[in-house]
């Protein structure tokens, strides 16, 4: 089982701030990636929905017989992790736990960026809390984030200022740490230090869930020992739309195979979910 490939999913682009720590952190492990980019963004959808979702995408990796899955994605971490690990014979890794961990390492005053329905669940609230009672933690959803992300529209005015109107509730209350509570949301870092204060230190989860997987495969005796296989990308939607918006990340242009799930739909396209956002 050990050269077997560790499995990610994220609902796009961004489990490939996991899919980077895996490889600064676990270089000789071969990598199998899924985007489920015909249902993004996961952030405004029902718990039922992702967990269905979650349940699909772990079936469909268990038959590429991967020997551990981390849920590259918030929300899937908060609504769907507890309920899907004692269904399936392989470790699971969720984001959330290894990024309150971080969280309270390194500060007092909490903010936390995340999807609604991340936000809603208070699911990083909680994780902070069973750590330390005392930290206090403030939560803002996001939902026009994974789209803008997802348009590549990072570099933008309109960005900045949802940016800024997203944090002006956490920076009013003096926050010490901001935790990028989507897999997303380390891509706006760019954008996000401009508004910040120098004194916020940030919580990437991506590198705490990642030194969590490398701990668990060590327990395990499941690290690879052989040269790695190359990275499998995987999408739902367009493979086309993704390499292309996933080569400024990754450095090159990956190949990507479109995977048919059983339940999956076709979802308005990203620019229409982004204008109904903006209207609303």
């Amino acid at each position: 089982m050990t050269s077997q490939r560790i499995g990610i999913f994220d609902s796009g682009v961004g489990g490939l701030t996991v899919l980077r720590e895996l490889y600064r952190q676990l270089p000789s492990e071969s990598i199998l990636y899924f985007g489920d980019t015909a249902r993004l963004p996961y952030g405004n959808r029902r718990e039922s929905e992702i967990l269905n979702f979650v349940r699909e995408i772990l079936t469909w990796m268990e038959a590429q017989s991967v020997k551990m899955v981390i849920m590259a994605c918030n929300t899937s971490s908060a609504l769907a992790l507890e309920t899907v690990r004692s269904e399936f014979n392989f470790p699971i890794l969720g984001v959330i736990l290894p990024g309150a961990r971080a969280a309270v390492q390194r500060g007092r005053r909490i903010g936390v960026i995340a999807t609604p329905a991340t936000a809603a669940s208070n699911a990083y609230r909680r994780a902070i809390h069973e750590i330390d009672s005392t930290v206090q933690v403030w939560q803002v959803g996001c939902p026009a984030f994974v789209p803008l992300i997802e348009q590549n529209r990072i570099h933008t005015p309109d960005t900045y200022q949802v940016a800024k109107e997203y944090l002006a509730p956490m920076l009013e209350q003096q926050i010490d740490t901001l935790v990028y509570g989507c897999t997303h949301y380390p891509h706006l870092a760019p954008v996000l230090k401009t508004i910040l204060p120098r004194t916020v230190r940030t919580v990437d989860p991506a590198v705490y869930v990642v030194r969590a997987a490398a701990q668990e495969l060590d327990l395990l005796g499941l690290r690879n020992t052989s040269p790695p296989l190359p990275t499998r990308f995987c999408v739902s939607g367009d493979p086309d739309h993704f390499a292309q918006l996933s080569v400024q990340w990754l450095g090159c242009t990956p190949i990507v195979e479109q995977i048919w799930l059983p339940a999956v739909s076709l979802q308005p396209a990203i620019g229409e979910s982004l204008e109904k956002l903006e209207r609303e």
